[in-house]
């Protein structure tokens, strides 16, 4: 058997080190939190709008702020593909307040919320999280308010019952008024837009991104 020269050991030794710090790099790039885009007083964050907060967890636990408009993709992707990882991890074991507001991006959006309030506050997420389940049987069709109707039919919302809700001129100020704090006070330039810890971060963060971000954060 040829024993290996001490050029070959060299060379295996150089490889071997930059296939190490390759993986050091990559699992460095997995743990990395994304980079936030602002920073905002937590306090005033989590200050109380004109409508009450919609919100799921245990109050003490971390407060994590997502701003979402209904009729955006990237949101129906989170609350799909993310959101249900994150629910189980955080906030069922009550480890994060998970709070959501309602960012109107078009009238379609100040619509559509008014609406899921006009279920009752207590059932405003769920039916959110209807309309992003339907996303592409309303939001997306020349008849929006028919392709509600149909949507919410099962929530016992009748035709008559959505055209009064849409009459609400309050409820759709205040929903207003939201998207006027928002852009005010934490420059949000997009859906999804989250505050955490203070750190603002746009679009759409992955179950990656926010284990990154919360587990710092959780004693």
């Amino acid at each position: 058997m040829n024993a290996t020269s001490p050029i070959s050991r060299r060379v295996l030794a150089g490889l071997a080190a930059l296939v190490f710090s390759f993986a050091a790099a990559a699992a460095s790039a997995e743990t990395a939190p994304p980079k936030p885009e602002g920073e905002t007083d937590m306090a005033k964050a989590l200050a109380a709008g004109p409508l009450p907060e919609l919100s799921v967890g245990d109050k003490a636990g971390v407060p994590v702020i997502e701003y979402g408009s209904v009729t955006c993709t990237h949101c129906a992707h989170f609350d799909k593909d993310v959101w249900p990882a994150i629910k189980q991890a955080y906030v069922d074991t009550g480890k994060i307040r998970y709070i959501f507001r309602e960012y109107s991006r078009n009238p379609l959006d100040v619509g559509a919320f008014m609406l899921a309030r006009c279920e009752g506050d207590d059932k405003a997420l769920a039916t959110i999280e209807l309309l992003f389940a339907t996303q592409d049987k309303w939001a997306f069709i020349d008849k929006p308010l028919d392709g509600l109707v149909d949507v919410l039919k099962p929530t016992g919302m009748t035709r008559d019952k959505i055209e009064a809700c849409l009459k609400d001129q309050a409820k759709a100020d205040a929903l207003v008024e939201i998207v006027k704090t928002a852009d005010q006070n934490f420059a949000v330039k997009g859906t999804p837009t989250f505050i955490i810890d203070g750190k603002i971060y746009g679009g759409a963060l992955s179950k990656d991104d926010l284990d990154a971000i919360l587990k710092p954060l959780i004693k």
